[in-house]
């Protein structure tokens, strides 16, 4: 019966272990896709300023900025993919930066720093990436996970 048990909490642990590397995949070349789509289909245009407008793309107003961030984001979340222990820090860090970019978004109202135009849809749109990263990182181990005591053998 200990083994049975042993062995569901190893694919547990494994799932957990997988779960943030996938994550940081996945969103990231969603990312890198959006943000170069976004340059074909939406707005290239790297003008700034108070009251900064773009071009919609699907329902999200993005300009050649907005593009930049979502390929560069999508790069980071790609390069962090490449071990459990960075996707889940990677995921963390994801997750926390776009909670500001949420806060900023809904502050801001129609632009982000006066660089990149923003609506309702980008603002909760970044919203729900900023509350998947925070809780694929914590549910694969971060925060407590390095903490985590293992039973002892017995």
């Amino acid at each position: 019966m200990e083994a049975a048990s042993g062995a569901g909490a190893a694919r547990r642990e494994g799932a957990r272990r997988t779960l943030a590397p996938a994550f940081c995949l996945v969103t990231g070349l969603v990312l890198i896709a959006a943000g170069v789509l976004g340059f074909f289909f939406g707005g290239a245009d790297f003008t700034s300023g108070p009251g900064v407008s773009g071009e919609t793309f699907i329902v999200f107003e993005v300009n050649g900025w907005h593009n930049v961030v979502h390929v560069a984001t999508g790069a980071f979340l790609v390069l962090m993919a490449a071990s459990a222990s960075t996707a889940i820090t990677g995921a963390l860090v994801f997750g926390v930066v776009y909670v500001a970019v949420t806060v900023l978004g809904f502050i801001d109202g129609d632009d982000l720093l006066t660089l990149a135009p923003i609506n309702t849809a980008d603002n909760f749109l970044h919203l729900a990436l900023a509350i998947a990263g925070i809780v694929v990182g914590v549910a694969a181990g971060g925060l407590v996970g390095s903490a985590r005591r293992r039973p002892a053998a017995t």
